[in-house]
């Protein structure tokens, strides 16, 4: 099987792009196992782009085509007093998969990050999503081992 690398173009998507972003932010959740929900897909980007609260890195192909995204959530280190970003998404469309879509969206976030001060961006993935985990091992990613990651959950499901 050949892949081909198509020529790819990111940029930071507004509220005028949600017709674009919500298919992809719609696969992107029934990837984790949640229904297809435009509707709710829609109203929670809205709610993000329109409150300035994350950014929306979109991909498209040279033909035009949405083809991923990735989310970024800012954050903090009180420790360093430094911006930190929260790469929180990133979805490449299967029909999309292969042309190098998910490598340039990850370049984008490092220069928006590296461009707004930030000293670091952070991720995480599923234990079983090697996919992910080959794609950040290659683009220079690195495990972050020195703390234990808690949660506490507020809600069910």
């Amino acid at each position: 099987m050949t892949s081909t690398t198509r020529r790819t173009t990111v940029r930071r998507a507004t509220i005028d792009d949600l017709d674009a972003v919500v298919p992809l932010f719609d696969g992107y959740r029934q990837f984790y196992a949640q229904p297809s929900d435009h509707g709710t897909a829609r109203a929670f980007l809205s709610a993000r782009l329109q409150r300035d609260e994350s950014v929306v890195l979109l991909a498209h192909l040279d033909d035009g085509t949405a083809a991923g995204f990735t989310q970024l959530y800012p954050t903090f280190s009180s420790v360093r007093a430094a911006r930190v970003w929260v790469l929180n998404d990133l979805y490449v469309d299967v029909g999309a998969r292969g042309h190098g879509v998910a490598r340039a969206l990850l370049r984008s976030a490092e220069d928006f990050a590296r461009g707004d001060g930030a000293i670091r961006l952070e991720l995480e993935t599923t234990p079983d999503n090697a996919t992910a985990q080959a794609l950040y091992d290659a683009t220079g990613w690195q495990p972050y081992d020195e703390t234990l990651r808690y949660h506490l959950p507020l809600t069910r499901g």
